[in-house]
């Protein structure tokens, strides 16, 4: 992965963590919701498939989003 796509995702990551965040904070998802959005995201690389898929990949991010879940949504209002 090139320097421009690490910047893309860590600028994708940023910008759902805010959407998320500010969705929950004004009462509009609530706490399961934003786990449930998270868990299928999880779940989708996780169980990624195909001859051109690259799994390494897909696994580091199904692990960080297992742990972004694992800090919480009370911990999560304060990043």
């Amino acid at each position: 992965m090139d320097a421009r796509s690490e910047h893309a995702g860590l600028a994708a990551l940023s910008i759902c963590e805010a959407l998320l965040i500010a969705l929950n904070e004004r009462g509009l998802l609530p706490d399961h919701e934003v786990a449930g959005v998270l868990h299928d995201a999880a779940a989708t690389h996780e169980n990624a498939t195909g001859p051109d898929v690259d799994l390494d990949a897909h696994r580091a991010a199904g692990q960080l989003i297992r742990a972004m879940m694992a800090i919480g949504p009370a911990a999560r209002h304060t990043m």
